[in-house]
């Protein structure tokens, strides 16, 4: 996992998996981007293979609490299992997905 920042955002880098086994890191250190950053918090999971119920959980999480400081999290590069994941769960209508360009064009 990697972390990236400026003035206006942060980028974090989620791995293959966000499941129960990688899933107290991951919270680890996006509590940690949450509280020492700025701006949009952006999770790149262009390369997220495999999420369960416990990485959704780190998701939900992490966006409540950006939101208890003015922060937003911004999921960048879903891939299309994913993001079924995701509306299957409606958790696409609570957590901000970024629009690809391929999407909209």
């Amino acid at each position: 996992m990697r972390v990236r920042g400026n003035p206006k955002a942060q980028v974090v880098r989620i791995g293959a998996r966000l499941d129960a086994g990688t899933s107290a890191g991951v919270r680890s250190h996006l509590h940690d981007a949450v509280d020492r950053g700025a701006g949009d918090l952006i999770l790149d999971v262009s390369e997220l293979e495999m999420i369960d119920a416990t990485g959704l959980g780190v998701l939900v999480g992490t966006h409540r609490r950006a939101l208890s400081v003015q922060r937003r999290l911004v999921l960048r590069g879903v891939p299309p299992r994913i993001m079924r994941v995701l509306a299957v769960t409606r958790l696409n209508r609570i957590l901000h997905v970024e629009a690809s360009a391929a999407a909209v064009a």
